[in-house]
């Protein structure tokens, strides 16, 4: 079973930034925790591709729960699961699907406000934290705020929203703030500074190295869906190229050995 959510909690109170390359399902995330990862967090999208349905909210729950279980079973760093808006409306069944993810082992979860409203998430921070001391329980929620990656308020807005945002969220029990799709360096040091949280960017074209991004009080670094989009692209190629030309050539090349992958799954 994978490590506590107090370990997952530590990992975002160190002077290094915690790198998280998103996984979508148990395979992967063995993967990337045979490389060195402290934890494993999962990216919505990608989970949702690989089980057949398309991103954004129409996840169903059981699979959710399913792919974390099975993610929790070859694993033993932390597993944190991106579980989009919670799958509802209401905090109180938001709460319960939470504590299906975290029964099957997951010590962590992200949770956004995406186009709702703020208090909206406030409130179901509230209900998870409630509901986990009833039970017992202890998970480590990372508030994304959209505000950034989907222009929630226009660009000059946007620092203050952010602000505003992961202070009502912190109040609520919030305990990291995640900035999805932040880049500029003034902005990110004026979050930093503005929000008693540890704050999680999100992996884009020019965004500083996590070295840089510690030094401007970052702690969390998230790839997102930005890994499995890139396979999705090479294995589009593979196989477009295969069913073209039939060459073998074009599926063997630079792929891993068969038995490097199986030692990955060995007792």
């Amino acid at each position: 079973m994978p490590a506590s959510a107090k370990t997952f909690r530590d990992l975002h109170h160190q002077t290094t930034v915690l790198r998280l390359p998103n996984v979508w399902d148990a395979g992967s995330a063995r993967l990337v925790e045979s490389l060195g990862a402290k934890a494993v967090a999962t990216t919505s999208a990608g989970v949702a591709w690989s089980q057949g349905y398309a991103d954004g909210r129409v996840f169903p729950v059981d699979v959710a729960v399913g792919v974390a279980q099975s993610i929790a079973r070859v694993i033993k760093v932390p597993l944190s699961v991106d579980i989009e808006n919670g799958y509802s409306d209401e905090p109180l069944t938001v709460a319960q699907n939470i504590k299906r993810v975290l029964d099957v082992g997951a010590v962590g979860i992200n949770l956004e406000d995406g186009p709702d409203a703020p208090e909206l998430l406030a409130r179901k921070i509230e209900a998870i934290k409630d509901m986990a001391a009833r039970n017992g329980l202890d998970v480590f929620i990372n508030a994304r705020t959209d505000v950034y990656l989907a222009s929630l308020v226009s660009e000059e807005l946007r620092v203050e929203e952010t602000l505003k945002r992961g202070r009502l969220y912190r109040e609520a029990g919030a305990d990291g703030l995640f900035v999805a799709a932040v880049t500029d360096l003034e902005q990110i040091k004026a979050i930093v500074a503005g929000v008693d949280l540890p704050i999680n960017v999100l992996a884009r074209p020019g965004l500083p190295s996590a070295d840089e991004l510690a030094k401007l009080g970052v702690h969390r670094l998230s790839a997102g869906s930005s890994m499995v989009l890139n396979l999705w692209g090479q294995a589009e190629e593979l196989a477009r190229g295969f069913l073209e030309e039939g060459a073998s050539d074009a599926v063997t090349h630079s792929s891993m050995g068969y038995n490097q992958v199986q030692a990955l799954f060995g007792h």
